[in-house]
């Protein structure tokens, strides 16, 4: 029998943000292999971002401005990935005995993570790693650094699973 793990009462919250990296991938597994139990009381909310479109390459391509149908195809292109990438993830979810709940949002990746931590009430935020250095590593905490000095005062905890 699977375990709903809707938003909603007391409950804590686990966000996993991801995108079609391999990292992601094995971030999601992790989760769901590592933290199982914890799950049990827990949400959990699979988030990934579509990037705004940057027109600059088609309009590179086409010698001027582009036109709407090409932006559109772009456009349907992105979300039919989006919307793939998800429903990958709600089934593999689902095969460990989880359901949970999937969103998909535009804009840019590190503010949209963490508008969604605030909006959501995130406790737990969980991101794939690209196996970089430490100093990039440190870098790429900046993202933590936005999600906890956010007015909302995130109390919660990112994890950045590492794919060897």
């Amino acid at each position: 029998m699977a375990k709903h793990l809707g938003l909603g009462g007391n409950e804590r919250k686990v966000m996993i943000a991801i995108d079609e990296s391999e990292c992601s991938h094995y971030a999601l597994n992790w989760v769901l292999h590592n933290l199982q139990d914890s799950l049990s009381n827990s949400s959990l909310l699979i988030f990934t971002v579509r990037p705004l479109t940057g027109y600059s390459s088609i309009i590179a391509a086409s010698y001027g401005f582009p036109h709407p149908e090409l932006i559109r195809s772009v456009e349907e292109r992105r979300e039919r990935i989006s919307l793939a990438l998800l429903e990958k993830a709600k089934d593999i979810c689902a095969n460990q005995g989880v359901i949970a709940k999937t969103i998909s949002e535009f804009g840019d990746p590190q503010e949209t993570i963490c508008e969604a931590v605030e909006k959501f009430n995130i406790n737990l935020l969980i991101l794939g790693s690209h196996g970089r250095g430490l100093l990039q590593r440190l870098v790429s905490f900046e993202l933590l650094l936005s999600v906890q000095l956010t007015d909302s005062g995130f109390k919660g905890t990112l994890y950045s699973a590492h794919h060897p």
